[in-house]
């Protein structure tokens, strides 16, 4: 090898790099420290990979909070001559919240319950069976499986499995049993009182009778804060609906889902000046509905994905923030991020060094 040759190839092995200057160093956590949790937590930003994009959701739902509490915000229970929406709009920023039943069936059914009793939120979209399994919850328990346990034997059990967990069919007999005298009432006052029933009135009004202060939707009635599901017919629900309606000649309850949507917009639309959060735990329909009303007012101002769908079969479940910014849903100047994660386990994890860590300051 000639001495050019020899110098050529070492300047293609040695080619000197950019400053720097300023940039974050990768650096993990030093049990050394003894086992610290926030320190622990705060290490994320800094360690690689899905914990710093864990670690940069944290910093986005903070400066989201700081914009939402920046002015006075009541924070106490409403009293039911208290309920109205006034409360929301004295925020700075309003907070959609997105998540999947699958959610609602484990334990981050409790997390999600914090915040709407903390009133954190302020508009929430979720499926069908985010709103039933609430329910069913509070009239009977979920259980620890295993992902491997067989359909057919489980079947011929009367157990129900979701992922590794099991609801035992008994579960929605209770909730027949407790829905269906309440769909009753709601279609006498739609013949008698010409009730025009829209899904997010139909779970404000669950949440009211359920009564149960175990249930995220008992709270979001008692707090006044919008729950839309614009697909409320595709799961139990949709089944008891469909029961009732052959109960009565005229086919029973009229729930209209244009009201809803207006609604839904109109929480994107009318926040004015103000500034939008979008915290979407899973994909589907509730992470859909919310980015595109956020699109009728020029995109959200903060956005937070936390799923596990990729994005290469052209999925809006797995799309990343930057696809929603091409359909102005996200604005460009937005702060996002997509923590590719089980919600199971990041969303704890964000809630506790956010809004749980900003709401124990308030208690103090």
């Amino acid at each position: 090898m000639s001495a050019n040759e020899l110098d050529s190839a070492r300047q293609a092995v040695f080619k000197h790099s950019v400053s720097m200057e300023g940039a974050s160093e990768i650096a993990g956590y030093d049990f050394n420290k003894g086992v610290k949790y926030p320190e622990l937590i705060k290490s994320l930003a800094s360690t690689g990979f899905q914990a710093s994009n864990l670690g940069d959701a944290i910093q986005i739902v903070n400066e989201m909070l700081d914009w939402r509490l920046s002015e006075e915000t009541p924070t106490k229970d409403c009293s039911e001559k208290e309920r109205d929406p006034g409360f929301r709009e004295s925020v700075r920023c309003k907070v959609f919240l997105g998540f999947t039943s699958n959610l609602i069936s484990s334990g981050i059914r409790e997390t999600i319950r914090y915040l709407l009793q903390h009133r954190m939120v302020d508009v929430v979209v979720t499926t069908a069976g985010g709103v039933e399994e609430d329910l069913v919850k509070c009239l009977a328990p979920t259980f620890r499986g295993d992902f491997a346990l067989p359909g057919a034997a489980l079947r011929s059990k009367g157990l129900n499995r979701i992922g590794n967990l099991l609801v035992p069919n008994d579960n929605y007999c209770k909730f027949e049993d407790w829905i269906i005298p309440i769909f009753d009432q709601m279609f006498e006052e739609q013949k008698l009182q010409n009730v025009l029933w829209t899904p997010s009135k139909v779970i404000s009004r669950l949440g009211k009778e359920i009564n149960d202060e175990r249930s995220y939707l008992y709270w979001a009635y008692k707090n006044n804060i919008p729950i839309f599901c614009p697909g409320l017919t595709d799961g139990s629900l949709g089944d008891m609906l469909y029961f009732h309606s052959y109960k009565h000649e005229n086919g029973g309850l009229v729930i209209d889902i244009v009201q809803d949507v207006r609604a839904m917009d109109d929480e994107a639309v009318l926040s004015g000046l103000r500034k939008t959060g979008i915290l979407l735990l899973g994909g589907g329909l509730p992470k859909h509905h919310i980015c595109n009303a956020n699109m009728m007012r020029n995109g959200a101002d903060f956005a937070v994905f936390i799923n596990t769908a990729q994005e290469f079969d052209g999925s809006d479940s797995g799309a990343r923030p930057d696809e929603a910014v091409s359909w102005g849903k996200i604005r460009v100047s937005a702060k996002s991020v997509k923590v590719h994660c089980d919600a199971t386990i990041a969303f704890p994890l964000l809630v506790a060094e956010t809004f749980a860590a900003k709401q124990n300051k308030k208690l103090i």
